[in-house]
């Protein structure tokens, strides 16, 4: 049921009055006296305002004053909603420079008119009081003219990143799922935005702009852009010198898809972090997709705004760890089948063993591989590898593997290798095939799935039973223990 126009304004002037004894005169009449309540129905109050940017100062400035003076007139569970009219000329315009205490400051008055955007017909719905943090919608059709008169882009997307040649292991599992889940349905999940943070050289950046080429594969959305932090802050500071915030705002509130790399560098930027906190609201009330990426959680980013790591935190954030073993061995395995270069297998596993920082670093190291092996004439193997590998990593750790650990423990036994893969249960046999399991553990990185692998396709659980049972053996047993000492011994010669 709708309020009757008189008791609507009655409303709206005690609300006023509540409002007008917590600020200054001028502030009142600059930013107050404008608005035109439209509406009250179903604890939902609709006002008028003049321009988006007066709706921005008012959000920014200004809520938790409107929220207190509506919450004590109308109860605790009022919704307030806001109409936009900057082309209706009865309305009159605040000039936010005459402004005393809350004016904004001398930079921000000069650029006042610029931000009163021609995008501003339709309604815009904020502020549940119920809800822990607010969020407005502005209907698509509020941006149809400057859409319109926008010029062609190009997205600044690296055509190579994407999730075919992104390898997937344990490390990146949850933010490669929520990645595509994004692709193939931006802005209609709730991971919106969509935060992707992990150490340098994890692959954020590939799996970021991922989403952004599928998107464009699929044609989910027209306008999809990459950007770096530092290029963000480089195209405002332009704007601001060439007089173009209007134009650098459109752009940006214009994308069905914007990607932002290395979102911690916004750090201590006061003005640009205020220019990102309205892209950011914009988009998201539009409905449309924001993916993030950062070296760490929101909440861990120093020198960021509490209203932009608020809003950080409003969709789904989800870490790339440092990749496994398996995992770099098969990024190893992908990037030479790229380059059409064929790799001993003994050779790949030698460098993913070493070098475990990050894929940056991995990549590298097989380019420098492949460098030296070209310009020196010489067969890409170990002794190779082990040459490249010192320079990047230092002291290398032994190459040991699971097949010649296999190799060592039947010769000790001098029973044949396939036996320790195979399905018998003769005694010898399993106690070659626990001692190889067990020093299969302690000497490599691989996990308790992929060692089972190699043992004929035994389960994880099979492994664990097979490590157990030698450390007790190793224990209670004197010439047991001395036993798989010299076994252990041999292998770690064997790879020196």
């Amino acid at each position: 049921m709708q309020t009757d126009p008189t008791d609507l304004q009655r409303v709206w002037n005690d609300c006023l009055s509540l409002i007008r004894s917590s600020v200054t005169k001028q502030s009142f009449k600059t930013w107050f006296e404008p608005i035109v309540p439209l509406k009250l129905q179903d604890n939902e109050l609709k006002i008028r305002v003049p321009s988006q940017f007066f709706y921005e100062w008012l959000e920014e400035r200004y809520y938790p004053l409107i929220r207190k003076a509506l919450a004590e007139i109308l109860g605790q569970e009022v919704r307030l909603s806001y109409s936009i009219c900057a082309d209706d000329d009865s309305l009159p315009t605040p000039n936010p420079a005459s402004s005393t205490r809350e004016s904004p400051g001398s930079e921000d008055a000069a650029m006042i008119d610029r931000f009163h955007s021609n995008f501003t017909q339709g309604p815009v719905v904020t502020d549940s009081f119920l809800a822990s943090q607010r969020v407005a919608t502005i209907p698509v059709q509020a941006y149809g003219r400057m859409k319109g008169s926008l010029p062609a882009f190009k997205s600044s997307l690296n055509p190579r990143y994407t999730f075919e040649n992104f390898i997937k292991g344990d490390s990146n599992q949850l933010a490669r799922a929520a990645a595509l889940a994004v692709a193939n349905n931006p802005g209609g999940t709730s991971f919106n935005p969509l935060v992707v943070y992990g150490g340098v050289g994890l692959g954020k950046t590939h799996l970021i702009q991922a989403i952004g080429n599928q998107v464009l594969h699929q044609h989910k959305a027209k306008r999809v852009f990459y950007v770096s932090s530092e290029k963000f802050t480089v195209d405002f500071v332009n704007a601001i010198q060439r007089d173009t915030i209007n134009e650098f705002s459109n752009f940006y509130r214009s994308m069905d898809l914007l990607i932002v790399d290395d979102i911690q560098f916004f750090a201590g930027k006061e003005k640009t972090q205020d220019s990102f906190f309205h892209t950011f609201n914009t988009l998201h009330q539009l409905g449309r997709q924001i993916v993030l990426s950062s070296d760490k959680t929101p909440k861990e980013l120093e020198g960021l705004d509490e209203r932009l790591v608020s809003r950080f935190q409003w969709g789904l954030t989800a870490d790339i760890q440092p990749p496994d073993l398996e995992t770099r061995i098969a990024i190893l395995q992908k990037k030479s089948e790229e380059d059409k270069i064929e790799l001993p297998q003994d050779v790949l596993e030698f460098v993913a063993a070493n070098v475990t920082s990050n894929i940056r670093e991995l990549e590298g190291c097989l380019i420098g591989l492949l460098a030296k092996a070209s310009l020196e004439n010489k067969e890409v193997n170990l002794d190779l590898a082990k040459e490249v590998v010192q320079t990047v990593v230092g002291n290398v750790k032994f190459h040991i593997t699971i097949e010649g650990i296999q190799r060592s423990v039947c010769e000790f036994f001098d029973i044949a290798e396939d036996l320790v893969r195979a399905k018998t249960r003769k005694q010898e046999i399993v106690n070659a095939r626990q001692i190889a399991m067990y020093l299969a553990k302690e000497l490599t990185n691989s996990s308790l799935k992929t060692i089972g692998l190699h043992f004929g396709g035994r389960d994880h659980s099979t492994v664990i039973h097979a490590y157990q049972t030698v450390e007790d053996q190793m224990k209670s047993a004197p010439k047991f223990r001395d036993t798989v000492a010299q076994i252990r011994k041999k292998i770690e010669l064997a790879a020196r």
